[in-house]
């Protein structure tokens, strides 16, 4: 496995015609990640929002 700065140098020397294709794959791997975000954790937040979004909450957690 390549490390962070041996990845950089072998960029490096990629010509500059395969830039674009490896920002794009840079981009895919990116969103995949996002994507890794479970839905339900994506749903549940408005419902949860109801309780969090209030005076009382934001006074709770003001010292913080």
């Amino acid at each position: 496995m390549l490390e962070r700065n041996q990845l950089i140098r072998e960029v490096e020397l990629i010509p500059a015609e395969y830039l674009p294709e490896i920002s794009d794959f840079i981009g895919y791997l990116k969103s995949k990640k996002l994507k890794a975000i479970p839905e339900t954790m994506l749903f549940s937040e408005k419902s949860l929002a109801k309780d969090w979004d209030t005076p009382e909450e934001d006074e709770a957690w003001a010292n913080l």
